[in-house]
């Protein structure tokens, strides 16, 4: 069997034992007038229905007003149903809308500036943004992903989606060597010392799970 034909046996068995071991129904019922949804965000930032066959730009949720009014909403899952399947949840109205993800539910997309500089999310455009920070950009060595802080309700840390990883990491140092987090992160002529703690004491106060494997 060819690598790839393994990886798409792989893939296909990890959606079937996952979609038994979860075992849910897409608008369930679990008390009066309450109905719950399961979703996933993948490493590019894109929501999807968690038992979408194909999950692609195709199938990924686009509409910029649904987007913000979603992802505004998201949460650690702390209401005793699905936590350790489904982390985080997004709260509107009676609908529970349970999330799992590839790493965590924000992803960064793109980089603008109005004024400041800001990283967007969730594919809504401006609609969603957080304050830059040059001297919190992290990369965890063992995956090379990069993350950024996100907001404290999300969890507090977010995925830097790679295309975009790609790009800022031409802007950094590694005095501690290359099989280290960077040290330094150079931006608009200022050479930032990266603060190397918060990342782990942000996993450390929310119990958050970081995508620790290489892809």
């Amino acid at each position: 069997m060819s690598l790839l034909a393994r990886s798409s046996f792989i893939i296909k068995m990890r959606h079937i034992i996952n979609a038994r071991y979860l075992n849910y129904v897409q608008g369930q019922e679990p008390e009066p007038k309450i109905r719950e949804y399961f979703y996933y965000i993948d490493h590019q930032g894109m929501l999807f229905l968690d038992d979408s066959k194909m999950k692609n730009f195709t199938s990924c949720f686009k509409e910029k007003k649904f987007l913000e009014f979603f992802f505004k909403r998201i949460r650690l899952n702390r209401t005793g149903r699905y936590e350790n399947e489904f982390p985080y949840i997004s709260l509107c109205g009676r609908e529970r809308n349970y999330i799992r993800c590839d790493d965590v539910p924000i992803v960064y997309t793109h980089l603008i500036t109005q004024n400041d500089d800001y990283l967007t999310y969730g594919y809504a455009g401006d609609l969603l943004k957080i304050k830059f920070e040059p001297n919190k950009i992290y990369m965890l060595p063992n995956t090379g992903r990069v993350y950024h802080p996100a907001e404290e309700k999300f969890g507090g840390i977010g995925l830097v989606r790679s295309k975009l990883a790609i790009e800022l990491s031409k802007n950094f140092e590694f005095h501690n060597g290359e099989n280290q987090s960077p040290t330094h992160f150079n931006w608009k002529e200022t050479n930032n010392r990266i603060d190397q703690d918060w990342f782990f004491d942000t996993i450390r106060k929310h119990n958050i799970r970081i995508k620790v494997n290489p892809d």
